[in-house]
């Protein structure tokens, strides 16, 4: 019996796709033929019936009449929606092919509140790095955050969901020891792709620094991670020179000077077969992002498996039970001769 409800509620109705969704709108013609049918008996010679004189008692009963034509009107209802065939549609994807295996490091130093870029580098950073990830598809992606050390914050996964989460929960300070451990960072990221199978191993790098901290040797570091086939793109962050940095007790614009040690940058890329890239606005970031994107592609492909399933059955035989049904009744005292 629940089954039988289901299958008129609208929830059901509606979740159904609809192979002849026009077919549909013939549901409304259905009261129309009935108004028709109306009209010609009216047009009809009349078969006068004299009555006994005295008012008319109602009989309720009387309204029992109509019952064939409900049931009518639901059969053909019944019928027009298994014409408009309702269908579900399960879609199951399967990726075959090799993805790659890509890490970022992101620096966390406190020259990451530089404001050269809006609003400050390191959120920059954080919302590109943000729409990189959520461009790649069937890699895997790491996560390491370096200031003065380098920390692991999300091993190789595809989820990237808790990846767009840790990228958000970065913030200058959240590594004690301040500065810049370049070569250190580049050895966390070595760890977590030494032992990748992926078709290509990748390390992004950026940071607005130079290495002033760690006991890594950068040069060495990348030479490390070209022995394990991995490829090194840095990205050298922000302007030289006099930029602002927050204000002073006054309220005014401070500024610091800062510079990139884009020489050692270079090297690095070039020891382990990867590019240099220098982003000094928001936009040159994004496009930086962009170009990476599209030197690393996945070999990846999707296959879609559809399973489509009719549902007309059930109202096709629920509109022949109702036919059958009318059938009866018009063989019953509910049928009206005078009218048909």
């Amino acid at each position: 019996m629940n089954d039988f409800f289901n299958l008129l509620r609208y929830t059901t109705l509606a979740g159904y796709q609809w192979q002849q969704p026009r077919v549909l709108l013939l549901i409304a013609a259905v009261p129309l033929l009935f108004g028709l049918r109306w009209l010609l008996a009216r047009r009809r010679a009349q078969v006068v019936v004299a009555f006994a004189p005295g008012p008319v008692r109602r009989d309720w009963a009387a309204v029992l009449r109509f019952v064939p034509d409900v049931v009518l009107a639901l059969a053909l209802s019944f019928a027009i929606v298994a014409l408009a065939r309702p269908q579900r549609t399960d879609e199951r994807v399967e990726q075959s092919g090799r993805g790659i295996d890509l890490v970022l490091a992101l620096d966390v130093s406190g020259s990451m509140e530089i404001e050269d870029l809006r609003p400050n580098r390191l959120e920059a950073a954080k919302r590109i790095a943000t729409d990189f990830v959520n461009s790649r598809a069937g890699d895997r992606l790491a996560l390491v955050a370096f200031a003065g050390e380098a920390y692991s914050l999300a091993p190789l996964t595809t989820d990237y969901d808790l990846l767009r989460e840790d990228l958000a929960s970065l913030r200058v300070g959240m590594i004690k020891e301040d500065g810049t451990a370049i070569g250190t960072a580049l050895g966390v990221a070595t760890n977590r792709l030494r032992e990748s199978t992926a078709r290509s191993r990748v390390c992004i790098l950026l940071s607005d620094g130079e290495n002033n901290a760690g006991s890594l040797d950068p040069l060495l570091a990348a030479q490390l991670a070209h022995a394990f086939g991995i490829r090194i793109y840095t990205i050298g962050l922000g302007k030289d020179g006099f930029v602002p940095y927050g204000q002073d007790s006054l309220g005014r614009t401070r500024y610091v000077n800062t510079r990139l040690d884009e020489t050692t940058m270079r090297q690095l890329a070039a020891a382990a077969d990867g590019r240099f890239f220098r982003a000094t606005d928001t936009g040159a970031l994004r496009e930086v992002f962009a170009q990476i994107n599209r030197l690393e592609k996945s070999e990846i492909k999707q296959l879609r498996f559809r399973n489509t399933k009719d549902f007309y059955r059930p109202y096709l035989w629920l509109s022949i039970a109702l036919w059958l049904l009318w059938l009866l009744l018009k063989s019953t005292f509910l049928s009206n001769p005078l009218e048909d």
